[in-house]
């Protein structure tokens, strides 16, 4: 069997002398979908940013395939991640423009491998629009296509469907799907929705006050976690 493309092994990460994520033993599967779920400000988002090796473990060694990654992590180690943020940033230029934007800086400017990500998140129409006059799913769908144009190995998304509308919502998660089936890529999803992690995910993880409390098939987060914090969450109920 091979093994985890990433494992985190005593993983912390503190801010101004206050501990944000305690992370003992973790392992994520290549191809897999794994979500990690909690309440606002349990370092979910602390979290992604460490494996995208945005920056570093105040404690603790991050593998990636098997390798102790130092920090700042190698480029071309880090052009295998690409990470999609829950508000994220354009260009102020066309659509199609920022969809290219990291293919440019790569120099690999491809119009054939840029249209069907185009066509695939419903954004082909508004290839020549500026960005300024996109709806807030629209700005997503293009962060999203900006990313997968450069066929990451890994795929990090932070609430990639937050505020957005049902069709959105659909779309978006569809795209995921499809990632993960057909290219067999990595996905770390960080949400807020036990419903979407079900949906989505085949593993799930349940932060709190950026410590693990279980992993576990959705299924079993949602219907029958071990943890009764998990519990409290799952039914909508205050979690601290």
């Amino acid at each position: 069997m091979k093994g985890p493309i990433y494992h985190l092994r005593g993983v912390r990460k503190s801010y101004g002398g206050r501990w944000a994520l305690d992370v003992p033993d973790l392992e994520i599967r290549p191809g897999e979908v794994f979500s990690i779920v909690g309440p606002n400000g349990s370092g979910k988002s602390t979290l992604l940013r460490l494996i995208n090796f945005l920056e570093p473990c105040s404690a603790g060694e991050i593998f990636y395939d098997g390798q102790l990654v130092p920090y700042p992590a190698p480029l071309g180690l880090r052009r295998q991640i690409s990470m999609v943020f829950q508000r994220p940033l354009l260009l102020d230029r066309t659509v199609f423009y920022n969809v290219s934007y990291g293919l440019r800086l790569r120099g690999q400017i491809d119009r054939d491998a840029i249209y069907p990500i185009l066509h695939d998140l419903d954004l082909e129409d508004l290839a020549d629009v500026s960005v300024r006059s996109l709806s807030g799913g629209q700005v997503q769908r293009v962060a999203l296509a900006r990313t997968l144009v450069l066929e990451p190995r890994v795929l990090l998304l932070d609430e990639p469907t937050a505020n957005l509308d049902p069709y959105t919502v659909g779309v978006t998660e569809s795209i995921i799907r499809a990632v993960s089936e057909d290219r067999r890529t990595t996905v770390v999803l960080v949400t807020h929705n036990v419903f979407q992690a079900k949906r989505l995910a085949d593993r799930a993880m349940m932060m709190l006050d950026g410590e693990v409390i279980e992993v576990a098939e959705p299924a079993k987060i949602l219907e029958s976690p071990d943890d009764p914090r998990t519990q409290a969450f799952v039914r909508g109920e205050m979690v601290c």
